[in-house]
């Protein structure tokens, strides 16, 4: 009997839920990055770095902060392969560059604790990949000669490709 009266208000509250989940879909759709499109990020932010006779490791995350491709030269030291991942990380979770985000940490105290948190890197790099307001990822770029070189290299091949892309 017990049993019988669970399931009915089990089956009641679902029936009463039901129609709020049907007003709002219940699902919703966001604009994200795919394969396709990281990998058109990552040949033109590499082709803006060599252009400056640079060389560089470019990362491309999602909305989710997942990595979706990288492409490392050659000659770029390790450690700058999780530092491109960190910076777009960074730059995605706080949907801002990382350099800005850096300028911030140094001066305003209430800010400095953010180089505490190991996933985040505040070094000039990270560039969040916007449609419209929305944040759909980030390019993190590192090893191409300092923060504004890095930023630079990134800037340049979102200004190539995303309004290709809408």
């Amino acid at each position: 009997m017990m049993i019988k009266t669970a399931r009915r208000s089990l089956l009641a509250l679902t029936l009463c839920a039901a129609p709020a989940f049907a007003a709002t879909g219940g699902i919703e759709q966001r604009a994200d990055v795919s394969l396709a499109l990281a990998n058109q990020l990552l040949d033109a932010t590499m082709a803006a770095c060599h252009a400056d006779g640079r060389t560089a490791v470019a990362a491309v995350v999602d909305r989710g902060g997942n990595l979706v491709a990288l492409q490392r030269d050659d000659n770029v030291g390790p450690h700058n392969t999780l530092a491109a991942q960190r910076k777009a990380f960074t730059s995605l979770s706080t949907k801002t560059t990382s350099r800005k985000l850096s300028e911030i940490a140094r001066n305003n105290p209430e800010s400095e604790n953010l180089n505490t948190l190991d996933e985040l890197l505040l070094l000039g790099g990270g560039v969040p990949l916007k449609v419209g307001d929305q944040v759909i990822g980030a390019i993190g770029v590192a090893g191409a000669g300092g923060a504004a070189i890095d930023e630079g290299c990134a800037l340049q091949a979102i200004e190539e490709v995303l309004p290709k892309t809408l």
